[in-house]
């Protein structure tokens, strides 16, 4: 089986941008600065036109943001720092925050942990242990800065990470905070310990 991902284009050709004093980018997206403002500051866009986060929930965010600046002389800053992504393949795979290739790049002294779902008791006992689970955190600061999953129901768990990026969470927080047993949400908490134990000498629910 081959996978060709070829991404996708701002669909901006027939606009004529430039009669309008709009920039665009090299992918044909609409050049906006964080409050949705084109460089024709009485247009503003949002959504796959702007060639950067392609999302349906993200378009709609950013239409929201494009309308209030609009009316309200750009009072409210775009952010994606606690984005999350989901691509629906089976297992499904979802993130949140930097990788830590991003993460070194923008100076964090990084720490990692990852846990592969077999240790993992929700998916032991559905006999589906296909998948993974990482961490990235700020080695000093032990504050949480992204996460990447690997698993049957990714896409959901996935928001609890982007409620503790947004909480500045630490990896000891996540790993401290009461998961309920025997759910896939749970490999978290046990991705989050991973820091400093070895998982797979802990008993049942083991903190």
């Amino acid at each position: 089986k081959l996978l060709v991902a070829a991404g996708r284009k701002a669909n901006t050709s027939a606009l004529d941008a430039g009669k309008a004093g709009i920039k665009l980018l090299k992918n044909g997206g609409i050049e906006i600065n964080e409050y949705m403002q084109s460089s024709n500051p009485d247009i503003y866009a949002a959504g796959d036109v702007t060639g950067q986060d392609m999302f349906v929930y993200m378009a709609a965010y950013g239409g929201k943001l494009a309308a209030k600046n609009a009316l309200e002389s750009n009072k409210h800053a775009y952010s994606n720092a606690a984005m999350p992504a989901v691509v629906f393949s089976d297992p499904q795979t979802a993130m949140v925050g930097l990788t830590e290739a991003q993460a070194k790049t923008k100076g964090h002294d990084v720490k990692t942990s990852i846990i592969t779902l077999d240790h993992v008791p929700r998916y032991i006992a559905a006999r589906d242990t296909r998948g993974l689970i990482k961490l990235v955190a700020d080695k000093k600061t032990d504050r949480l800065l992204g996460a990447h999953i690997l698993a049957p129901d990714g896409g959901e768990i996935v928001q609890t990470m982007v409620l503790a990026l947004k909480a500045n969470m630490t990896t000891e927080e996540l790993a401290n905070t009461i998961f309920p047993y025997l759910t896939g949400v749970e490999g978290l908490k046990l991705a989050a310990q991973t820091f400093n134990k070895d998982v797979k000498k802990l008993s049942c629910c083991a903190g």
